[in-house]
């Protein structure tokens, strides 16, 4: 028990110098350190950070489990990450585990579809809602792995990037390979459980996980490409209730979702330009500049107009249209207080849409327990 003493305040004193140095650095650079959780990415940082500092923090925890004889208890879901088996948590960082906001905001417009077809006065199909849960974590999870799998070498020149996985080493492309193959046979085990409408429409959305991660190498738009991807359960959500899609209102439904993610992922992507112009990778927040909140505006509106038509093609009731004020105010909030040149009101506002979405998604559930 003493020498594990040791060695834990041992490498503890190394961690906290490290750390230290990181800091400095960071000072004299005059570097902003962002919270790094969005639907593809987590925060970046132009500077260099100690290679085994990953290792240091692994050496830590497992001493202190050996030491204590159990983990602190916590809910969150990168303490849970941190709590896993040291030889898995490489796998479970590759898939975002340990920041779940891209995974709510993939599964959002499933739940919004999946509400809108529920039988009036009745709540949203429970089963369905885990379900699509259940996929929305292994898509992303998926989607995620094929990201770090196209930008390895891109993600080597960045600090934010260079400790993922692959672009560290702690996993080959090979391991990454047969981890993608086993998230996506989990999926399409999902996918089974659906109609087979739904089955057809679900798989042609792969062509969309896959090429995604490429194109911000090619046009300024990639988040109209991540939108029509993050999206797809709007349609999805809809035929697996019904058994097909009612375009009338599962199109005015996934242009809204998409006219969603180009807000957000707009706003998210200001925090990433000064970076992604020394990689040499595009976004709409390169395209647009100081003209970003025009942009936004439009994007609000359009999205608005898209909710409209949905609920008065599903029949929606007053209820619904209440909150639709309150997702309509929480979008002008978010783009007239937005600073694009400040990392953390970007991040703020970016993460608020987890919750505009679930609002959306109550006011859904409670227009359609209104109608008779």
């Amino acid at each position: 028990m003493f020498p594990a003493k040791l060695a834990l305040s041992a490498l503890k004193r190394i961690h906290h110098g490290a750390c230290y140095r990181c800091l400095s650095t960071c000072f004299v650079q005059k570097e902003g350190i962002k919270a790094g959780d969005g639907p593809h990415s987590d925060s970046r940082v132009w500077k260099r950070k100690p290679k085994n500092q990953s290792a240091i923090w692994s050496s830590i925890r497992l001493l202190e489990t050996q030491q204590n004889g159990r983990r602190p208890f916590s809910l969150s879901a990168a303490t849970i990450v941190n709590s896993a088996p040291v030889h898995v948590q490489p796998y479970l960082r590759l898939m975002r585990l340990d920041k779940p906001i891209g995974t709510w905001l993939l599964y959002l417009p499933c739940t919004w579809s999946i509400a809108l077809a529920a039988n009036p006065g009745c709540f949203p199909d429970l089963g369905m809602l885990t379900l699509f849960g259940t996929g929305a974590l292994l898509m992303r999870g998926a989607g995620c792995t094929i990201n770090d799998m196209w930008d390895k070498d891109f993600d080597k020149k960045v600090s934010r990037t260079a400790s993922r996985p692959i672009a560290s080493g702690e996993i080959s492309q090979m391991q990454a390979l047969v981890f993608l193959g086993g998230q996506l046979s989990l999926a399409l085990g999902v996918l089974l459980c659906l109609n087979y409408y739904s089955i057809a429409l679900g798989a042609a959305s792969l062509s969309l996980v896959i090429t995604y991660p490429l194109m911000k190498r090619f046009t300024y738009w990639p988040q109209f490409v991540l939108g029509l991807t993050f999206n797809w359960g709007a349609l999805l959500g809809w035929s697996a209730i019904k058994g097909s899609c009612d375009w009338s209102v599962c199109l005015p439904l996934y242009f809204s979702g998409v006219m969603w993610t180009l807000v957000y992922d707009t706003i998210y992507a200001h925090q990433d330009k000064e970076d992604d112009i020394k990689v040499g990778v595009k976004s709409t927040a390169l395209r647009f500049q100081e003209q970003t909140k025009p942009w936004l505006s439009g994007f609000a509106v359009a999205m608005m107009s898209g909710l409209v038509i949905a609920g008065v093609n599903a029949e929606q009731t007053l209820p619904y249209y209440a909150v639709l004020t309150g997702v309509a105010l929480h979008l002008t909030h978010q783009i007239y207080t937005l600073d694009i040149n400040k990392t953390e009101d970007c991040w703020k506002k970016f993460v608020s849409n987890r919750n505009l979405g679930l609002l959306l998604f109550l006011g859904i559930v409670a227009g359609n327990l209104w109608k008779e």
